[in-house]
């Protein structure tokens, strides 16, 4: 099996010195891909920047990237030919306009950016997703989680969306740690308490490889 996975964040440069990103480490997609590759699977790990290591692992080959533009490239490449797509990058959703050539030096008690809209990766890959493959995607939540994570799951062609919310303690961004509920088209959920981000991944994949050999009417 081949399994694609995005993680970490992206940054998008405002100048030589500074971007836009988020706090996203990467672990929860980098833990993913490990899981994955222990079940045999061949996987392609498309990560952000991020200060974790490469995986060792040699079923796992990494691809660094930092732009959103970039990170859709290199997904794009590999999509095709992968069974199962899993979205864990914390994708910048905008990104400047205009990127200054030279350090934007402090002038004045406001500053204005123009921001543009990022590619969606997960869902312009998923209007070529086939039949046969599988698309997971994650969303990160503050408010209204089911509601949001449901209505990404339809909008980007999901067969399954994990859902995180930042009001649980020890879930999210930066933590060892991760709770998660998982939902798919049918209305069906099924939770994760808070556990190992490792732990979290391994039940994830056995959830997935689950699904794939009984698919959900």
């Amino acid at each position: 099996m081949r399994v694609l996975i995005t993680a970490g964040p992206t940054y998008e440069p405002l100048d030589p010195v500074r971007f836009l990103g988020n706090r996203s480490t990467g672990k929860m997609g980098y833990a993913l891909a490990e899981a994955f590759a222990a079940q045999g699977a061949e996987v392609t790990l498309i990560s952000g920047p991020s200060h974790l290591a490469d995986p060792t692992s040699p079923r796992i080959r990494t691809v660094r990237v930092e732009t959103a533009a970039e990170m859709f490239a290199a997904a794009a490449g590999v999509a095709a030919a992968a069974e199962v797509w899993v979205f864990a990058a914390a994708v910048a959703d905008y990104r400047p306009a205009h990127v200054a050539t030279d350090k934007i030096k402090k002038s004045g008690d406001t500053l204005t950016l123009e921001l543009v809209k990022n590619v969606d990766i997960a869902a312009t890959l998923g209007q070529r997703k086939r039949a046969e493959q599988f698309a997971v995607g994650f969303a990160l939540e503050t408010t209204n989680e089911l509601a949001h994570a449901r209505d990404k799951l339809r909008r980007k062609r999901f067969d399954l969306i994990v859902l995180n919310s930042l009001r649980d303690a020890g879930a999210g961004f930066g933590h060892d740690t991760n709770k998660v509920t998982v939902l798919d088209a049918a209305g069906q959920t099924v939770s994760f308490e808070l556990q190992s981000k490792a732990d979290v991944a391994r039940g994830l994949v056995r959830l997935i490889l689950a699904r794939l050999t009984t698919p959900t009417p």
